[in-house]
C-alpha cells in the first residue's frame, strides 16, 4: 500500500510538471508559428515538446501570458487565430520582418498589457478598437507602414504608459482628449503626416517626460500649457511649422535634457520669452 501511495504521488507530481496549456492556445502558437515560417526562425520551436520548453513563451498557471520573439527573424502575417490568447499580457515581436495588416481579432486581447511590433513591414490602419484594450500600457508601432490616422479611440486608454508610432505614413491630427491619458510617459509621433495644431489639453498630461513631434506638419503656436510639463526631459519639435507666440521654451522646463526647436524660430521665441519676463 506505501508503494502504491508512493506512485501515485510521482504520478500526480508528474502530471502537475507537464501541465499543458489548452488546445486553443496551442493552436493558436503554432498557427503564429506556421504564418510566420517557424521553420526559418532563428530560435524555433520543437512542436513535439511541451508549450513551457518554447523559446519566447512565458506561462503563468498553463496560460500563455507573453510572446516575446523579437530578433527572430519571423516572416509574414499574423494570424487572426492569435485572439485565442486570452490571457496574453505581452505581444514583443518586434526587429522582425512581419508584414500585411493587423488582424482585426487582435483588439480581443483584453489582457494585453504590452503591444511591441515595432520594426516590422506591417501596413494598413491601426484597428480604430484599439481602445478597447483597457489593461495596455504600452504601444510601440514605430518604424512600420502604418497608414490612416491615429485612432481616437486610443484616448480611452487610460493606463497607458508609453505610445510610440513614430516612422509610419499616419496621417490626420492628433486625436482630441488627450488629457484622458493622465498616467502617460511617452508620446513620440516623429517622421510621419500629422498635421494640425498642439491642443492646449496636452498640458494636464501631468506624467509626461517625452514629447517628440518632429519631422510633421505640424503648426500653430505651441500652447502655453506646455510650461505645466516639468516632468519633461524630452522635447523635439522641429522641422513643423510652428510659428508665432513661443511661451515655452528650454528654461522653462527644469528637468529638459534633450530640446530641439527649428534653429529659425529659436531666436523670435527667446525674444517672446524675454519680452513676457520683463512684463512679469
Amino acid at each position: 500500500m506505501k508503494n502504491l501511495k508512493l506512485a501515485l504521488f510521482f504520478c500526480l507530481i508528474s502530471v502537475v510538471s507537464f501541465a499543458q496549456v489548452s488546445q486553443d492556445e496551442k493552436t493558436a502558437l503554432i498557427d503564429l508559428y506556421n504564418a510566420t515560417n517557424g521553420d526559418s526562425w532563428n530560435k524555433s520551436w520543437d512542436l513535439d515538446q511541451p508549450v513551457s520548453t518554447w523559446n519566447g513563451v512565458t506561462l503563468e498557471n498553463d496560460n500563455v501570458v507573453a510572446i516575446t520573439l523579437s530578433f527572430n527573424s519571423l516572416y509574414g502575417n499574423l494570424p487572426e487565430s492569435i485572439s485565442n490568447l486570452k490571457s496574453l499580457k505581452i505581444l514583443d515581436l518586434s526587429f522582425n520582418k512581419l508584414e500585411g495588416e493587423l488582424p482585426e481579432s487582435i483588439v480581443n486581447l483584453s489582457n494585453l498589457e504590452e503591444l511591441k511590433l515595432f520594426s516590422n513591414n506591417f501596413k494598413g490602419e491601426i484597428p480604430f478598437q484599439i481602445g478597447s484594450l483597457a489593461q495596455l500600457k504600452s504601444i510601440e508601432l514605430f518604424n512600420n507602414n502604418f497608414s490612416g490616422e491615429i485612432p481616437s479611440t486610443i484616448v480611452n486608454l487610460t493606463k497607458l504608459e508609453s505610445l510610440i508610432l513614430s516612422s509610419n505614413q499616419l496621417i490626420g491630427k492628433l486625436p482630441s482628449n488627450l488629457s484622458n491619458l493622465k498616467s502617460l510617459k511617452v508620446l513620440s509621433v516623429f517622421d510621419n503626416n500629422l498635421l494640425g495644431t498642439i491642443p492646449s489639453s496636452i498640458g494636464e498630461l501631468k506624467q509626461l517626460e517625452e514629447l517628440v513631434l518632429s519631422n510633421n506638419a505640424f503648426y500653430g503656436s505651441l500652447p502655453n500649457e506646455l510650461a505645466q510639463l516639468t516632468n519633461l526631459k524630452t522635447l523635439l519639435l522641429s522641422n513643423n511649422e510652428f510659428k508665432g507666440n513661443y511661451a515655452v521654451l528650454k528654461d522653462k522646463l527644469p528637468n529638459i535634457v534633450d530640446f530641439d526647436l527649428d534653429k529659425a524660430n529659436m531666436k523670435g521665441a527667446l525674444a517672446t520669452l524675454d519680452s513676457e519676463d520683463d512684463n512679469d
